[in-house]
């Protein structure tokens, strides 16, 4: 193929921690990747907060990036797709200029704001039947409320409200648009209809102009704004599609676009993900229905709030080397490796930011239960390890008991590069765990999204199918399943025992 007739298409993932491009060629070989990291802010405890700027850099100068290491020319790029993370709530003026810092996906300010939309709604189940889910603190409606009860003059300048990716795109083309698998996290979407809900807008007092259009993933939002284009060393032909909240990315980039396939991924928090067919949802509210990024499709997924982002912490707060680095997680599991299945009896509860799947329970706080003078770091790693594994499988096992098909578990995100991990999610779950030939991540499946919105394969699933392998592959070992079978259960009882301390902590320290 010669160099004018490429056809690459861009990936980029806007992340909690930093923001990946990665570029690929139509077969999915990845051509170039580059990465750029940026703060996140916590004012108070339990607040989560970033700069929209920072996201809009980081990307600008990933794209220039790969462009420059793939030695591409502007008009190979045909496409780019948007992932990013979910729920967070950028506040835009009429100027399209930031009225405060964003509130993230895992800040926890808004537990009044959502009991007031479970009573504005009519009760949880009444909220479940308009919009499929219940009012969760990350979502990103509570938000919005929050900022109507707490700052009014903020409120009051108020026109527009963006997902992270969305204020991306905003920059890139000009265009203020969403899609249906991010907008799903908003809480304002009629999911099973794949629409804003105007019932419940109009139930929490909220304009529908503040709200984006809407599209399907794989659509067209725009193509490159010119000024934005040279900065960027592409063509203004360079459309953007509409992309996909992080998790239905991650999963395109997994192939799990079909039943009896589930995504297990760790990066700062823990996502198990499956495909529906159908708008299928927990009538407990303990896992999240939202429309998959395959036009036409659903999934349902739980999320743990804290899973590499507990193993961060650990390696930070307790594991400073001779030179005052945070000790490398490599080396951290390495020693976790080296000790007893089950820690020698420590549990880790990994709720260091509260908890999502499956108690919604934002005062829930992280804890080490069964230390004794025994114990040494190696244990302390491993039950770290195991308790995020537990959190995952406490989602996997709510989709099963709703009938969800689990043949096989892919493991993806930072933390399932590990080997062990892998293996002790193997174990955990009583599953076969294969990680992926290409683990790009979001990025990869929002690529891959925008080679469909290019023309470049007919739907998602023939991309996937064209491109997603698996490499590795881990099986459950008998002794130890039989262990975390039975070590499960005390992990669940551990969280039933706190749960009202939790509260008096809370009133203590409020």
């Amino acid at each position: 193929m010669s160099a004018s007739s490429k056809n690459v298409f861009l990936g980029v993932d806007i992340g909690t921690s930093g923001t990946k491009t990665i570029a690929i060629d139509a077969a999915g070989n990845l051509l170039a990747q580059a990465s750029a990291a940026y703060p996140c802010h916590h004012p108070k405890p339990l607040w989560s907060e970033q700069d929209p700027a920072d996201w809009r850099a980081a990307t600008f100068k990933t794209i220039r990036a790969v462009v420059k290491k793939a030695e591409l020319k502007p008009a190979d790029v045909k496409a780019i797709g948007l992932s990013g993370q979910m729920h967070g709530s950028v506040f835009l003026d009429k100027s399209d200029d930031v009225i405060r810092p964003a509130l993230l996906w895992n800040d926890q300010r808004t537990a009044a704001e959502c009991d007031e939309i479970e009573t504005r709604a009519g009760g949880r189940k009444k909220l479940i039947k308009l919009v499929a889910n219940p009012a969760l603190t990350g979502f990103q409606a509570p938000k919005i409320l929050w900022l109507r009860n707490h700052e009014p003059r903020n409120f009051a300048k108020l026109q527009k409200v963006l997902l992270p990716k969305d204020y991306v795109r905003l920059h890139l083309t000009g265009e203020r648009a969403t899609e249906v698998s991010d907008a799903s996290g908003t809480l304002l979407l009629d999911v099973v209809n794949r629409r804003w809900s105007k019932p419940l807008l109009s139930k929490l007092e909220l304009d529908a102009s503040l709200l984006p259009a809407c599209y399907e993933s794989e659509e067209v939002t725009g193509k490159l704004l010119p000024a934005v284009a040279k900065q960027l060393g592409l063509s203004t032909d360079c459309v953007v599609v509409g992309g996909a909240g992080d998790c239905a990315a991650g999963a395109v980039g997994n192939g799990v676009v079909q039943r009896g396939v589930v995504n297990s991924s760790l990066g700062t928090s823990g996502v198990v993900f499956c495909h529906s067919e159908t708008p299928e949802y927990d009538p407990d509210g303990r896992l999240h229905t939202f429309c998959h990024a395959v036009r036409g499709k659903w999934h349902m997924m739980g999320v743990t709030l804290s899973a590499a982002g507990s193993l961060q912490w650990y390696a930070d707060a307790l594991c400073k080397t001779a030179g005052g680095k945070s000790e490398s997680f490599d080396k951290l599991v390495a020693e976790a490796a080296e000790t007893a299945v089950g820690a020698d009896g420590l549990f880790f509860l990994p709720y260091l930011a509260g908890e999502r799947t499956p108690h919604a329970d934002p005062l829930a706080r992280g804890a080490f239960i069964g230390l004794t003078q025994a114990h040494g770091r190696g244990e302390l790693t491993r039950a770290v390890l195991e308790g995020v594994t537990y959190s995952l499988r406490d989602c996997l096992d709510i989709m099963t008991g709703l009938g969800v098909t689990a043949k096989e578990v892919r493991a993806t995100g930072g933390g399932a590069r590990s080997e062990f991990w892998r293996q002790l999610q193997a174990d955990v779950f009583g599953k076969r765990v294969v990680s992926m030939q290409a683990d790009e991540g979001p990025a990869f499946g929002v690529a891959l999204l925008a080679a469909v919105g290019a023309g470049e394969y007919a739907s998602i699933a023939e991309a996937c199918s064209a491109t997603v392998q698996t490499a590795t592959e881990s099986k459950p070992q008998a002794k130890p399943r039989r262990f975390y079978d039975r070590g499960v259960e005390v992990y669940r009882s551990l969280y039933q025992s706190l749960k009202d301390d939790y509260r008096r902590i809370a009133e203590l320290t409020s």
